[in-house]
């Protein structure tokens, strides 16, 4: 990716899944780590939003995209 965020494919997976990997993933990765997160869990478009408030984290995007949503986050 051309911002340097690393992709987290969690296309298919069901609630709570997504913002479960993304916690693990991030938990692992450095302050300011860009990650790019795949989804196609229409919950995702709450949980996520919701994960980064509550985490400190920043939500830079949140993007429809054909079946699911991409969203940026970078780690607080």
């Amino acid at each position: 990716m051309s911002d340097g965020a690393e992709t987290l494919d969690l296309r298919g997976l069901k609630c709570p899944m997504p913002v479960l990997r993304t916690r693990k993933h991030l938990r692992d990765s450095t302050s300011g780590t860009r990650l790019r997160v795949e989804t196609t869990d229409p919950l995702a478009v709450i949980d996520i939003p919701h994960f980064c408030r509550e985490e400190g984290h920043r939500l830079l995007a949140a993007d429809p995209v054909d079946g699911g949503h991409v969203f940026t986050i970078e780690k607080g």
